[in-house]
């Protein structure tokens, strides 16, 4: 039998492809989506996605969501309690692992490795030390699709938040910026795929710059849409 495991999700590419990969593997079921919102804001923290689009992609997965809400300033000691709060209430339960998409970072494993190894629980990462070319090539052969949310200035300008994750958007990155963002250049909102029951629907709204240096697009929701 599968043994069950929390699953980290932001909502983006990496963690789509990361579930992906865990799906196909077979070794595990997922228990939950496990998700930190800010609370201030309503939307995924970092992605700045809004909280019913992130429930509509639960729905389409067919998975229950946990959502871990912060508030904008909170401080790591913070955050790290309440995560640890919800995990080990997964682990009262019988679960002892957390899956997440990360590729590699090694400091952010290690992190993430030592914090769960003090709740007597485990870190899986179904994509790590991926080639980030390949990996994105994969994600959109596949089929998925995903839009940016959010692009570091000090990375990339305006013109590449708001768009689709594909081809083209891999091939006008700079040089330096890698092919999954997984320095924090950018993130996305993957909206429909192979592990979807049915699209996510939104349409798009303003561009904002917050913190003078991030620039967010806003997805203003439309529901689940049927397939054609």
């Amino acid at each position: 039998m599968p043994e069950s495991v929390i699953f980290t999700w932001s909502g983006g590419k990496d963690s789509a492809m990361a579930l992906y990969e865990l799906k196909k593997a077979n070794d595990y079921s997922v228990a939950a989506l496990f998700t930190t919102v800010t609370e201030d804001y309503g939307r995924v923290s970092m992605h700045g996605v809004r909280n019913e689009l992130l429930a509509s992609q639960a729905r389409s997965l067919g998975m229950p969501l946990k959502k871990v809400s912060i508030a904008k300033d909170t401080s790591n000691g913070e955050y790290e309690s309440k995560m640890k709060e919800s995990l080990l209430a997964y682990k009262a339960r019988g679960i002892s692992h957390v899956a997440f998409g990360d590729i590699f970072l090694e400091d952010l494993r290690r992190y993430r490795e030592d914090n769960l190894a003090r709740m007597g629980m485990k870190a899986i990462f179904p994509i790590w030390k991926r080639a980030t070319p390949e990996l994105a090539k994969r994600f959109i052969g596949l089929g998925f699709k995903a839009v940016t949310t959010c692009v570091d200035s000090k990375a990339l300008d305006k013109g590449f938040v708001g768009r689709e994750f594909n081809e083209t958007f891999l091939s006008e990155l700079p040089a330096g910026v890698d092919p999954c963002g997984e320095n924090g250049e950018f993130h996305t909102f993957v909206y429909d795929g192979p592990i979807f029951k049915e699209p996510v629907s939104f349409r798009k709204g303003e561009t904002v710059l917050r913190d003078e240096r991030f620039y967010f697009h806003d997805l203003i929701p439309l529901g689940l849409k049927k397939r054609d």
